[in-house]
This record gives C-alpha cells, sequence and structure tokens, in this order.
C-alpha cells in the first residue's frame, strides 16, 4: 500500500520498464542511447526518484515507443511533478492538500472510473449548492474564500465527463446518499435532479443499492478503482480517510476491489429502476 505520488513514480516506472524490456534493451543500454548513467535509469524504473515528461519522452523515443495514447499517458503521469507544465489544479495548491491534488491527477489522467459511495454523492455528479454543503460540514473551520476554491475544484472536476473522449463513470450509490439531508430539502431536490439527468448521459452509469438488499460487501466503506487505457497495470484503487488517501495498486487488490464493485452492480437496481427509485425519492421529498 502507497501514497499517491509514490504509486503513481512506481507505475509509470514499471510501464517504462516493460517498454525497455520489450525493446530489448538492458537499462545499460537504455542508459546509453539517451546520455544518462545507468543509475538514473534503474531509479526511475523503481520509482525510487521523480522524472519529468522531458525525460519519459527521450526514453519513449529510444524505445521506438509511437502509440500515441500511451506516449501521452505516460507522459501525463509525469507532468504532475514537472514545474514547466502545470495542470490547472495548480492554481488551487495553496488550499489542496497533496492527497486531494494526487487523486484529481489521477481522475483526470483515467479513461474510466468505478465508484461506491456509501455517504454522499459522487464529486463529478454534485450541483454547487449539494457541493458547497458537503464541503462546509466535511472541513472545520473554513473561511469563505477557502470554502469557494474548494467548491470551484470539485465543480471543475467535472469538466472530465465532458472532455473528448470523456472519463466514463460508474457509480453505485447507497440508497442513503439519497435520503441524506445534505444542505436541506431544496439543496436535495436540484440534487436528485441533477443525477436523474447525469444518469442519462452515454458516459455515466448509474445504479442504486437500496436498503433491500441488506448488509452488502461495501458496507466498509466507499472507494474508488481508477482505469487507464492501453494497460491495466495502471489502474489503481484509491480509500478516502479522514485525513488521507490510500491508494492500492497490487493485483491481488485490484482483482479484490474489482471483484466487490462487480458483485454490488449485481445486487444493485438496474439503471432504468435506478433512475425510477430516485424520481420517487424526488416526488416523496
Amino acid at each position: 500500500m502507497q501514497h499517491g505520488p509514490a504509486v503513481r513514480r512506481r507505475k509509470l516506472g514499471a510501464e517504462l520498464r516493460a517498454l525497455r524490456t520489450t525493446a530489448g534493451l538492458t537499462s545499460g543500454e537504455a542508459a546509453r542511447l539517451v546520455g544518462w548513467h545507468q543509475s538514473k535509469v534503474s531509479r526511475i524504473e523503481t520509482g525510487t526518484s521523480g522524472v519529468k515528461p522531458s525525460d519519459v519522452r527521450l526514453l519513449l523515443d529510444a524505445y521506438a515507443v509511437d502509440d500515441t495514447q500511451l506516449r501521452e499517458l505516460l507522459l501525463a503521469l509525469a507532468a504532475s511533478g514537472d514545474d514547466d507544465r502545470h495542470p490547472w489544479w495548480h492554481a488551487y495548491r495553496g488550499v489542496l492538500p497533496p492527497t486531494y491534488r494526487d487523486f484529481i491527477s489521477l481522475e483526470s489522467q483515467a479513461t474510466g472510473m468505478r465508484t461506491l459511495e456509501t455517504t454522499v454523492v459522487p464529486g463529478l455528479l454534485q450541483t454547487p449548492e449539494y457541493a458547497r454543503a458537503v464541503t462546509r460540514a466535511a472541513v472545520d473551520g473554513l473561511d469563505e474564500e477557502r470554502l469557494d476554491a474548494l467548491v470551484e475544484v470539485r465543480l471543475a472536476r467535472q469538466g472530465v465527463l465532458r472532455a473528448d473522449p470523456p472519463l466514463h463513470l460508474d457509480a453505485v450509490l447507497d440508497e442513503a446518499v439519497l435520503r441524506r439531508q445534505v444542505g436541506g430539502p431544496e439543496v436535495m431536490a436540484r440534487q436528485l435532479e441533477r443525477l436523474a439527468q447525469a444518469a442519462r448521459l452515454p458516459q455515466v452509469r448509474l445504479q442504486v443499492l437500496p436498503f433491500s438488499a441488506g448488509a452488502h460487501i461495501g458496507v466498509t466503506g466507499p472507494f474508488v478503482i481508477f482505469s487507464f487505457s492501453n494497460t491495466s497495470d495502471l489502474d489503481v484503487v484509491v480509500l478516502d480517510h479522514l485525513t488521507s488517501s490510500l491508494h492500492l495498486e497490487r493485483k491481488e487488490d485490484l482483482e479484490a476491489y474489482t471483484e466487490a464493485f462487480d458483485t454490488l452492480r449485481f445486487h444493485a437496481l438496474s439503471i432504468e429502476d435506478s433512475l425510477e427509485f430516485i424520481a420517487g425519492i424526488h416526488q416523496d421529498g
């Protein structure tokens, strides 16, 4: 188990090592091709040191990697630590903890996101009013300026659903998410409408896990599985805690959480029935 920056370095290094092996090169030969010492290649491949996008580009050229999507993904993984290339959330670095920045980085690079939510609506589907109420409740002592900034970040993150191509979001929501009165009845009414709209988007799959399903494998807490194009080796599970996030990237962890998510989907209502369920709660509220 590792925290975000470490797991990203390790995954990037592992992929670069695999590409070097495919190219039929030793680490020493690769180093000579790009004019480095062999130890630098080793540190990059083991994830013990960061690597700039410019260095990744050199290695990819040396390994004759011409897959555009794979190149872009690996360069994006390296870009978060490069001072010459700031992503949009860099402007909020003064208010965002490192674990949150790393989560946004993974979210912006992923092609797919599977999430179980047991308490609140996923950030990518929140209305501004709901996001403000959740943020205010989750972080004590926020002044209005910082609260505004955190809400702006939450809403800016939603751009991944409108990107070309968009992130594919597969979400299972416990019924408690829909019934918890975050921000009051009016805020919840608009939030339920937003969920119904989002559920009709082709890039969003939304299912509700009703109370009638009883105890389920997700009762231990919410989780997110990020998936990436070209290689499953970059997939990662994220578990959120009160003060930090935990990243799981071992194959057995990914398999266990993938199986858990598939089980939750099986026991959840269908997409059509979930829409009717949300509409019913909205009408009752």
